[in-house]
């Protein structure tokens, strides 16, 4: 049986190497108006990683094939942390949705990923975005 690289490596190292991956795919592009923007409003500064997006991006897919269907508000809930409200105790607040819903919008560009519509009377399928053939063989292909 092959071993799946998804699985077998450790994540941190395998969103690193699909991250310079997805750098060489034009469709991912990162905008203009990421480096003024927080990626929560739980954050304090604006980000400052110049590869946040393609790491973010890698991420994501990453969530999206060990998850099998994912939409933008499960991916906000994962990315979101606690705010410091000062002297008021913590609270959790949800990542902000625009940088989400652009990548997963240059993953359908690509051809990685496709829209799952809710079937009515069918409880198992959940509304949100699911790897095509394409998107699952790049992302094994990644060593």
């Amino acid at each position: 049986m092959e071993k799946n690289p998804v699985y077998e490596m450790d994540a941190q190292e395998y969103n690193l190497k699909l991250a310079m991956a997805l750098k060489e795919i034009p469709e991912f592009k990162h905008p203009e108006w990421a480096e003024y923007v927080k990626s929560s409003p739980s954050k304090e500064r604006p980000i400052d990683d110049l590869d946040f997006w393609y790491k973010r991006a890698a991420s994501i897919l990453r969530q999206i094939y060990r998850k099998k269907t994912l939409g933008v508000n499960r991916l906000r809930t994962k990315y979101g942390s606690k705010k410091n409200r000062g002297f008021k105790p913590e609270r959790f607040k949800r990542a902000g949705g625009k940088i989400i819903r652009v990548i997963l919008q240059q993953a359908d560009k690509a051809g990685f990923t496709e829209i799952v519509k809710k079937i009515k009377g069918v409880r198992e399928r959940k509304p949100g975005r699911q790897l095509t053939e394409k998107g699952r063989n790049f992302l094994e292909g990644i060593k």
